[in-house]
């Protein structure tokens, strides 16, 4: 029997990186599992992956930009799987809303007020209103919800402005719904990875040499595997995380280490 055996998990951005490896991850353990992200493509052929490894899984398009389609996906979630027992936040945008696309990194004098609105608008905005639409089902279930941040915001890396603001902004939702929410039975944590996704790797390959730096300043001396971070996102959907909640799970490998 899996870990997540009998759960019905939502995992938003789940078309590619993280996300996609939380879904084919939570389904493995047994989870019935809601693809969400804004590419018909990608939710199809993620559906198509976790079932032919006999996993069962459901899609649903949304662009977390607009939030009463976002509203509605977690109702229709919610009615497709029979509630919500796991939440994931793993979208953020970058770009604009009229052309998002790859991180592109910008010193704050220089970054587009239409920038700092898109990024803040898909990542911190679309966590708080897919949480507040799913509240009622995570209430009902007393389930887990698993945020996402970064390493980046902690750090303050230069040219991420208002993904760090972002970012950072989901760690502080995160403990106030770990406050408020603990007496309904709901855990919320998030997770600071450092992986080599899809977007990191883009980012990579924009700048030679990068990977080898940032490889240097990692004790384990490698950029984690999207999997990886994923099992860490299933213990904290698990039973074994029951007394978990409002924390900052590290999966980067040691790079920052925090008392």
């Amino acid at each position: 029997m899996g870990r997540l055996e009998n759960k019905a998990a939502m995992v938003i951005g789940a078309g590619s990186g993280l996300g996609r490896a939380v879904a084919v991850e939570f389904a493995g353990e047994g989870a019935r599992t809601a693809v969400v992200s804004r590419t018909p493509a990608h939710v199809d052929q993620v559906v198509a992956e976790i079932e032919a490894a006999g996993g069962q899984a459901v899609g649903a398009v949304c662009d977390v930009a607009d939030r009463w389609a976002l509203v509605g996906a977690v109702a229709l979630v919610a009615e497709r799987l029979g509630g919500i027992d796991v939440l994931v936040n793993a979208a953020q945008g970058h770009g604009t809303r009229a052309r998002p696309g790859l991180p592109t990194e910008r010193r704050l004098e220089e970054l587009l007020p239409e920038e700092w609105d898109y990024q803040l608008l898909t990542g911190v905005t679309a966590t708080f209103t897919a949480m507040q639409a799913a509240f009622p089902h995570l209430a009902r279930s007393r389930g887990s919800v698993v945020n996402f941040a970064s390493r980046d915001g902690e750090l303050g890396t230069p040219g991420l402005g208002a993904f760090n603001a972002s970012k950072e902004a989901v760690r502080a939702l995160t403990r106030t719904a770990a406050r408020e929410w603990g007496r309904h039975g709901i855990t919320v944590n998030v997770i600071d990875p450092r992986a080599l996704s899809d977007t990191m790797q883009a980012l990579l390959d924009q700048h030679p040499g990068r990977q080898e730096w940032i490889e240097d300043q990692i004790p384990m001396g490698r950029l984690g595997d999207p999997r990886e971070v994923a099992r860490v996102a299933v213990f904290l959907a698990s039973e074994d995380a029951r007394v978990l909640t409002g924390h900052t799970v590290v999966a980067d490998g040691g790079w920052v280490m925090t008392p």
